[in-house]
């Protein structure tokens, strides 16, 4: 029986297990990358294991998330992460050098290679045929020091695309089409690998736009094979050396398979507040528009931006309309100043930003009061633009471009005839905003710099075999990380600052719910369907930690997010009959018995002790989950096992 591509990759990075789907499994890991929201807590667990110098081909820490200084904290933290990287051995991206996705993809990635990083949407590397996953702080970490990255065995799901896409529609309605297909949940427990003849219409980074956008499936990640296409962008990088061909086996079986025709799509739109909430442009086309916003690691590469500057070109947006341009990378902003295409933006009236994540991460560039923002990102998530009440719709370059110069949510096929655009053979490679670490003989005498907001990462308890506590909070479906720890501009400058941050833990769902969690000393929370759906921000993780969350019992959880509590020490339970969520109220006093041994047996009881009521959870650890649980977590498991 033949292999996919990914299974392919696995088979020649695989360290322990067996790969069979269900099973746990640990990857070699050849390169790793974070970024600023989330790396200051990454480095400060790299450096709490003892390794004197990263032991992968690759890691680079990219500033790109708290680039806003409005005051000392993020550029402390910058300069934490500059100096952890020179010491280390990684390669140190500056802001405004561009999106750590944009950037890797440009001038990092290699097809074969496999690469975590802590942020979720790491797997656009797969656009170019990398293995690529996101994952919490801590996981980077124990990759950055030479140890396995762990997950489920995940089954293998093939999107076969035939025809090209119409004038006007373009791989951001690629990806969301797939996510009416399968919904958010849908790709949980999967890699998603696209073939067929219809791929050979697509460029690379409408490829990774596509990858990029399959973390909102839940999906493990996504990859396309490497080919021509391949190579073209990798020569055109000035590094046509990195190629490697990739393509699955004839027989390679799969356990769905999905067809789409492209020739069949239209423009979308994700309406609020859930990247799957789709419908078409033409059903839209009376809502009224504020706001407009083109950038994120989605929609900024070079070819997406070209294509808004010849739409708006020698146009004027509609009065009503505030539109920003975010460039991806350095590359991008210098070649649309070189060709004109910037000065079109302009001339139109676009704001253009840094690049940087800017908007998508909510830093900066909310929208007004209850205001109808478009934007070329992936995550329309309620609350996450800054503004509590904006109605955030997620789409492509050409919509958000057209509906800027009307006013109105519009199907960019009544335009008229589609702009064309030349790209270039080759692209502008300057990578001086790149700095490189010491060597380690130089590196043994230099000084970590640590402002004062920067704090230790909270410590984690081992596993007792009874935990009695008040459920504290209580939660529906599709609980996201930006309920549990937000982002935007005013809560980000703390991510390395736990004790603080929590002061903002689920206030999106509940105010009072630091301060009640902190006062019980130890609590409980239960969730729906889908719950840690999005960021692989570890935050949603330890800062519950740190305010004493003990468990939290589901109906289901999110990949990344459960390993993040595991890692935390956390204990993530499943209700064995998910009717059972109703028959616990918050405030209810909880009691779990026999952990010790329930967590090997994958039975668990819940005592009700308010209602007297007992109720079955269930769980199902691998050997290594269940030495971490009872040790309290990754780290303390990862300083234990060095030990022996």
């Amino acid at each position: 029986m033949g292999l996919t591509i990914a299974q392919k990759i696995i088979k020649a990075h695989l360290v322990k297990g067996e790969m069979v789907a269900g099973q746990e499994i640990a990857l070699r890991m050849d390169q790793t990358l974070t970024q600023d929201a989330t790396g200051t807590m990454a480095y400060l667990e790299f450096e709490s294991i003892g390794i004197p110098r990263v032991r992968t081909e690759l890691s680079v820490a990219y500033i790109d998330h708290n680039t806003l200084q409005s005051g000392f904290e993020n550029a402390d933290d910058h300069r934490y992460i500059q100096s952890v990287a020179k010491k280390y051995g990684i390669r140190f991206s500056r802001p405004g050098n561009g999106i750590c996705h944009q950037v890797h993809l440009e001038r990092f990635g290699k097809p074969g290679k496999t690469l975590i990083g802590s942020d979720s949407h790491t797997p656009t590397g797969g656009g170019i045929g990398m293995l690529a996953f996101g994952a919490g702080g801590m996981d980077v970490a124990v990759a950055m020091g030479g140890g396995e990255y762990y997950i489920t065995m995940p089954k293998m799901i093939k999107v076969n695309l035939t025809g090209k896409l119409s004038p006007w529609v373009s791989a951001k309605d690629v990806s969301l089409e797939i996510l009416r297909i399968l919904s958010v949940k849908g790709g949980v427990g999967y890699i998603v690998e696209w073939g067929g003849e219809g791929i050979k219409t697509l460029s690379v980074p409408e490829r990774a736009t596509i990858t990029n956008m399959g973390t909102e499936l839940g999906a493990t990640t996504s990859i396309f094979p490497s080919d021509e296409t391949t190579r073209a962008f990798l020569a055109a990088q000035g590094r046509e050396e990195d190629y490697t061909p990739l393509e699955s086996d004839p027989d390679a079986v799969y356990d769905r398979v999905i067809d789409i025709d492209l020739s069949s799509l239209k423009p979308l739109l994700a309406c609020p507040h859930s990247p799957d909430n789709i419908k078409t442009a033409e059903e839209l086309a009376d809502v009224k528009v504020d706001q407009v916003c083109i950038g994120s690691c989605t929609n900024s590469s070079l070819r997406d931006m070209l294509r808004v500057a010849a739409i708006l070109k020698g146009k004027k947006i509609d009065d009503s309309v505030s539109l920003s341009v975010s460039p991806g990378s350095k590359q991008v902003l210098t070649m649309l100043a070189e060709c004109g295409a910037l000065a079109d933006m302009i001339a139109a009236g676009a704001r253009i930003l840094e690049c940087a994540c800017g908007p998508c991460i909510g830093m900066g560039f909310s929208p007004n009061s209850a205001g109808v923002s478009l934007r070329t990102f992936n995550r329309n998530f309620e609350g996450r633009s800054g503004t509590k009440d904006g109605q955030v719709y997620l789409v492509s370059p050409e919509v958000a471009a057209a509906s800027a110069l009307t006013g109105y949510i519009t199907d960019p096929r009544t335009l008229g005839d589609y702009p064309e655009i030349i790209m270039p053979d080759t692209f502008v490679v300057n990578d001086s905003a790149v700095l490189m670490p010491a060597d380690a003989a130089e590196a043994a005498d230099l000084e970590v710099l640590r402002g004062p907001n920067i704090k230790p990462f909270p410590e984690s308890r081992p596993m007792t075999d009874t935990i009695t506590a008040p459920l504290t909070l209580k939660v529906g479906d599709n609980i996201t990380t930006d309920h549990i720890m937000p982002a935007g501009a005013k809560i980000l400058p703390y991510r390395s600052n736990i004790p603080y941050l929590s002061k903002f833990c689920f206030a999106v769902c509940d105010e009072t719910f630091s301060e009640r969690a902190l006062a019980a000393g130890q609590s409980i929370i239960v969730g729906g369907v889908n719950y840690g759906q999005g960021s692989s921000r570890e935050h949603a993780a330890l800062v519950p930690l740190y305010l004493g969350v003990r468990a939290v019992i589901a109906k289901s959880f999110a990949r990344i997010h459960v390993a993040n509590l595991i890692n935390a020490g956390i204990l993530p339970l499943t209700f064995a009959n998910p009717e059972d969520y109703d028959r616990v109220t918050q405030g209810d006093e909880l009691e779990l018995i026999g952990l010790n041994d329930a967590i090997v047996s994958g039975d668990v009881v819940l005592n009700n002790k308010t209602t007297g009521e007992s109720i079955k959870l269930c769980c199902s650890f691998s050997e290594r989950q269940i030495a971490m649980l009872r040790a309290g977590g990754l780290l303390k498991y990862t300083r234990d096992a060095g030990n022996n």
